[in-house]
């Protein structure tokens, strides 16, 4: 043992392969080998120990990238789509492994975080993080006082009521329909439009302008940037990790 030594599924986080939690998992299934031998859970490993996981070796650690898209209409929030549609990560450099933390449907656009710091992407992603998500939302109709009040304060989905949100008309005119700027502190699948349609308004547009803060306000649609050191460890803090 070295003083650069540490446990395996930490090893397997810093390379990019999954959080260290879902590493962990990893090795209990017994599908992860140190220099050829199948690993256990919590073993420390050197920098010069050979990892592989199912059979494929793993790389030394990557360099830790992350990246605000402001994702296009008619793109895929996945790593790879098997029908062949775009996906958020053609456009981005692919000198590490990235990830997108949590999805946008295919139609809906706007911020949406990629990076290869598993542990990052883990804590953001779970129900935990409350991070908040703003979107900015045509639905169909006029959208009365009193249905702002209901999604401001829940409204019951399939999957049980919904946390309370912040709604607020926006000063933007649409023929046949009505702009609505909504926060949600939570992800779950589909949720803006299966709100709009629990309160009798479809989503016709659906763009999300913020994610825990950071805005593509500046961003074309399609284009990406480098987070910033300080939108980087704001992130790490918001779910208690120091970066």
């Amino acid at each position: 043992m070295t003083s650069e030594s540490m446990r395996v599924h930490r090893a397997l986080a810093l390379a990019g392969v999954a959080s260290r939690r879902a590493a962990e998992t990893m090795v209990a299934e017994g599908r992860v080998s140190v220099n050829g031998a199948t690993a256990t859970v919590g073993q420390l490993v050197d920098p010069g120990d050979a990892l592989a996981v199912d059979g494929r070796p793993v790389r030394g650690k990557e360099p830790m990238r992350a990246y605000l898209l402001n994702k296009a209409p008619g793109v895929v929030s996945t790593a790879q789509d098997p029908q062949g549609r775009p996906t958020v990560l053609d456009d981005l450099p692919d000198d590490v492994r990235l990830y997108p933390v949590g999805r946008l449907d295919i139609d809906t656009t706007g911020a949406l975080v990629v990076t290869n710091d598993g542990e990052l992407a883990a804590r953001l992603m779970h129900p935990s993080s409350k991070a908040p998500k703003t979107y900015e939302v045509l639905m169909r109709g006029q959208v009365s006082a009193n249905t702002l009040r209901k999604l401001r304060h829940g409204v019951t989905l399939e999957d049980g009521v919904t946390l309370p949100a912040r709604v607020e008309a926006m000063d933007r005119l649409a023929a046949g329909g009505t702009w609505l700027e909504l926060e949600l502190t939570e992800g779950r699948n589909r949720q803006v439009r299966r709100m709009g349609e629990a309160v009798g308004h479809r989503v016709l547009k659906l763009h999300r302008s913020r994610y825990a803060g950071i805005s593509v306000h500046k961003l074309a649609t399609g284009r990406w940037r480098p987070l910033t050191r300080a939108e980087w460890r704001k992130l790490g803090a918001m779910v208690g990790l120091d970066r």
